[in-house]
């Protein structure tokens, strides 16, 4: 078992580890090469803007995984859904609690904003650890397909 799981807003400070992470992931899940910069110019608005907040899960004082929340107003609940997304888990770490932690940290966060009515993430459909991980944290299917159209 691993020492204590600290999770914390990130900061700027954060930004070469979110960075790495998020190519790692990009990688990893899609076999996308994303551009670096332009992820790091994303990353860097991420950290400025209020609707959106990355959270980093720390072991012995070192980023072990992440995942940021975004919001989406739902008319139909008169409130915002929080989307998790990046969500990334170091491979030396993974199957050690870090991302149970970092999402049991975005749940309570949620239940004390009543403003927020549900959590949400995507997942690709060939990603049979991630859906087992977030059905083990009492998510659902909702039954949705993400459609999307670059410009």
């Amino acid at each position: 078992m691993p020492s204590e799981i600290i999770i914390r807003e990130a900061h700027k400070g954060d930004l070469a580890i979110l960075v790495q992470n998020n190519l790692a992931l990009a990688e990893e899940t899609e076999a996308l090469q994303l551009d670096a910069e332009v992820l790091r110019e994303g990353i860097e608005q991420a950290l400025k803007r209020e609707e959106c907040h990355y959270f980093v899960s720390e072991i012995a004082n070192k980023v072990v995984g992440q995942t940021m929340i975004t919001y989406e107003w739902s008319d139909w609940r008169n409130g915002i859904i929080w989307w998790i997304q990046s969500v990334y888990v170091h491979p030396d770490y993974r199957k050690q609690g870090v991302f149970r932690t970092l999402f049991t940290h975005i749940e309570k966060l949620a239940k004390i904003h009543p403003q927020v009515k549900a959590l949400r993430l995507y997942v690709m459909r060939d990603n049979n650890a991630g859906q087992g991980t977030y059905q083990s944290l009492g998510m659902n299917n909702s039954g949705y397909i993400v459609f999307e159209k670059e410009d």
